[in-house]
């Protein structure tokens, strides 16, 4: 099932709430909340599916989804985004799902944003006059995103290259009217200028170059999970250990998601937002599921559990859970009773 969030007052729709609005007007109050079934919600679609990715409810069973056109604007505040694309190609017309083929399915690395924008930046190189510097000096960056598979890989220069100059362009494109990230995608294709995305590309390439001494720098030495200690405000440092992180974050359209920044005193992004926990379940007389979260279980420094599924994060390996006693045989390392 899709059901939207459950406590969303009435209001007076001729205003749009993604905006402030004038508090002094009492139209602008709220009018009561709305019930339940008159709120956009997909029970058991024939479809066989229904997917949220903090966007829209009006994809959420494909064909079978709640109509816009059904319910106040001021249902959706958040729009489309990058991540909702990935999962309408992977979903439909797809059957037969098992814990693995769905655990393979959320690990996808495909990055449909930049299947949007990579060729608006080949484009606009192209349109350089054959004097112009940025020929020569971007033509290395620009041959391999043109060759890349929009996929991201800790192997990846291309990612690198994209995130990048990504980041730089979505400052670029603003906010704009529609807040939606796809909008915003949307503006970064269309509305920024030639300038503006080569200046990104070389932006990108100087940041690179000052920070790991080449543009050419794989994806996974940038992008990095680290897990010092137990501070509530996590510290990061690129003279401690740190583990690759393959995918990027999910305003790309990356499923497993990882949001990484620089932090002071760091050079490499360092993530602290994304995915926390993920977890396939199969439901049925015997229910099964897989499951990993980011670190460990432990929040104790001194614990061999306090960072062991970083690995798993990382990788899509997902562990078993276990909800049976059968299932426990080997795995407990210590039992008590309560009462005792």
């Amino acid at each position: 099932a899709y059901l939207h969030p459950s406590f969303i007052p009435r209001r007076d729709d001729r205003f749009d709430y993604t905006r402030p609005v004038d508090g002094s007007d009492p139209a602008t109050d709220w009018k009561g909340l709305t019930p339940l079934g008159e709120t956009p919600h997909v029970i058991d679609p024939a479809v066989g599916w229904v997917f949220n990715s903090n966007d829209a409810p009006w994809n959420a069973a494909g064909s079978q989804s709640p109509r816009r056109a059904d319910f106040p604007r001021y249902m959706d505040t958040a729009g489309e985004n990058a991540r909702g694309v990935h999962e309408l190609r992977l979903l439909t017309g797809a059957r037969g799902w098992t814990l693995q083929s769905l655990r393979a399915a959320g690990f996808d690395s495909w990055l449909p944003a930049f299947t949007r924008l990579i060729p608006t930046l080949a484009a606009a190189y192209d349109r350089l006059g054959a004097d112009d510097p940025r020929r020569a000096r971007l033509a290395g960056p620009i041959a391999v995103l043109r060759a890349w598979d929009r996929r991201w890989g800790a192997d990846s220069v291309a990612t690198s290259l994209a995130v990048l100059w990504g980041e730089r362009l979505w400052d670029k494109a603003g906010a704009g009217s529609d807040p939606s990230q796809l909008a915003r995608i949307e503006r970064m294709a269309g509305a920024t200028s030639d300038e503006d995305k080569l200046a990104a590309l070389a932006g990108a390439c100087d940041e690179l170059t000052a920070g790991f001494g080449t543009w050419r720098t794989p994806w996974g030495q940038i992008n990095r999970f680290q897990r010092l200690d137990d501070s509530i405000a996590p510290r990061f440092s690129d003279a401690a250990p740190s583990l690759a992180v393959p995918f990027t974050y999910s305003r790309w359209g990356s499923l497993a998601s990882f949001a990484a920044r620089r932090y002071p005193g760091t050079v490499k992004r360092y993530g602290d937002s994304g995915n926390s926990f993920v977890a396939v379940v199969e439901f049925g007389p015997r229910v099964r599921a897989v499951a990993v979260t980011a670190g460990g279980e432990s929040g104790d420094p001194a614990s061999p559990h306090f960072a062991d599924e970083a690995g798993r994060y990382a990788s899509g390996a997902l562990r078993e859970v276990y909800f049976w006693p059968d299932q426990l045989v080997g795995h407990t390392e210590r039992t008590y009773r309560p009462e005792e």
